[in-house]
């Protein structure tokens, strides 16, 4: 089938068009707005090329379409590949790590044996009050706050089914949550659609996936160390506010499935920064495959074990000005907006006030 003979493409192609005219609405902060660029960085927002748009062709005889309703929506990221996404007052949640304990990852004293914990003040200080938790995969750095988050607020949580198993094992109600492969398309009503995506974790200098494995059961004991916390298989999101968007592809580990990728077309893209070159052409082939998004947001290049209070610090294994560099040269006409942790942003990536 041509891409002029497939009517999801027709639709999204009008979407994005209407989008990148239109003027967002916007939501009330939920913290005050800052500078919206990590410290240290050089990939500042004045620093990055202006969107060129590219409307949709049309004759003289065509009326132009009628601006679609805006649609309140904000983004706050919480570190990682975490976000709270707020719609018309809806609160979505996307791998939400806001306890960020100390394993010594970052130091050079890993210990897998690190006991799972979660501070239950600072976690309802972020959250606010979710009616959906998207979870990409099964590590502590996505996971270890959601068995607390659905407990506590009743919160729907959509991931893969070794996910499934260890949240009923954490305590959580099975009939909280769902289980997705890849290719659901689920509404959520009020605006809020989320496509679910096959995806891949990243892969280390090895070429190997770090603390692999499945699960077709819950554990006989829950979960108490994050070595029992397996990847288990992989997710992306896209998020969609409304029928004029924006839409939010949401990635939580550096690889991707470029067919399942292929299409969707989101807005603002989240992109996880990969830590080596062991995903051949990961920047040219992912943006290629979005259709090159109007934003590219970086993530998952912080240090996940400082606090949110202090402004993000460098993972040193991660290139964020390398990654920055692919991203301009790969989508020139596009932004890049590499966020702070105290920042609230509109539907286009710009901060609020």
């Amino acid at each position: 089938m041509r891409d002029n003979e497939n009517p999801r493409r027709s639709l999204l192609l009008g979407r994005r068009t209407v989008l990148r005219g239109a003027a967002l609405g916007t939501a009330a902060p939920l913290l005050p707005a800052t500078a919206a660029t990590a410290a240290g960085s050089t990939a500042t927002p004045s620093a990055v090329p202006t969107p060129v748009s590219r409307p949709a062709a049309a004759s003289a005889s065509t009326p132009a379409p009628a601006p679609a309703p805006s649609v309140a929506a904000s983004f706050r990221w919480f570190g990682t590949a975490g976000w709270r996404i707020d719609v018309d007052g809806r609160t979505v949640l996307f791998d939400p790590y806001l306890t960020r304990f100390r394993t010594g990852l970052f130091d050079g004293a890993f210990d897998a044996g690190t006991e799972l914990r979660t501070d239950p003040g600072l976690v309802r200080e972020h959250v606010g009050h979710p009616e959906l938790v998207l979870v990409s995969h099964a590590h502590w750095d996505h996971l270890a706050d959601v068995p607390h988050i659905a407990r506590t607020t009743g919160a729907r949580v959509v991931g893969t089914e070794t996910t499934y198993h260890l949240l009923v094992a954490f305590g959580v109600d099975p009939g909280q949550i769902s289980v997705v492969k890849g290719g659901e398309v689920l509404d959520f009503g009020g605006g809020v659609t989320v496509e679910v995506v096959a995806s891949l974790h990243s892969r280390n200098k090895k070429y190997s996936y770090f603390a692999p494995g499945t699960l077709h059961a819950p554990p006989a004991t829950p979960p108490r160390t994050i070595s029992d916390l397996p990847e288990g298989d992989t997710l992306a999101f896209q998020v969609t506010a409304g029928s004029a968007g924006p839409s939010a592809f949401l990635m939580g580990a550096s690889d991707f499935c470029e067919r399942a990728a292929r299409g969707l077309r989101p807005d603002l893209a989240m992109v996880a920064v990969p830590a080596g070159t062991a995903t051949h052409d990961y920047v040219p082939r992912l943006l290629r495959a979005l259709d090159r998004p109007d934003v590219v947001v970086p993530v998952h290049w912080d240090n996940f074990e400082e606090p949110l209070t202090a402004p993000p610090r460098r993972d040193p294994s991660m290139d964020l000005d390398g990654f920055v560099a692919q991203v301009r040269r790969s989508s020139p006409a596009g932004r890049i907006v590499v966020p702070d942790y105290r920042t609230v942003y509109g539907g286009d990536m710009r901060p609020l006030d």
